[in-house]
């Protein structure tokens, strides 16, 4: 049986994309904003998948909407973010939610 968590709400960012074709740096700025954001405050964790025809999903965890404001006017991630738009995305979607409830296993 699942266990439910009891440790309050969060948020959730749900960044779906389509990338274009190559590396282009896409893994190492990956890489970059992925510890960057580790070190933000109100970050919680990050979790990603993209399969082989470019489709990815990142969804990473905010204990406020005010940090994931402050991520969001990250200098470092301002410019990952046009890169993304100029170079690494064919199309992307952001949804944030809040979560009120967790299970695990």
């Amino acid at each position: 049986m699942a266990n439910e968590a009891t440790s309050g709400s969060y948020y959730a960012v749900i960044f779906t994309s389509l990338r274009t074709e190559g590396d282009n740096g896409y893994g190492r700025m990956a890489d970059r904003m992925a510890e960057l954001a580790s070190k933000q405050p109100g970050f919680i964790s990050v979790e990603s998948v993209r399969d082989s025809s470019g489709t990815g999903i990142t969804v990473s965890y905010w204990e406020s909407l005010e940090a994931i404001r402050d991520w969001k006017k990250n200098e470092a991630h301002q410019v990952a973010q046009e890169k993304g738009k100029q170079d690494w995305y064919e199309s992307y979607k952001v949804r944030i939610c809040k979560v009120e409830r967790e299970y695990s296993l």
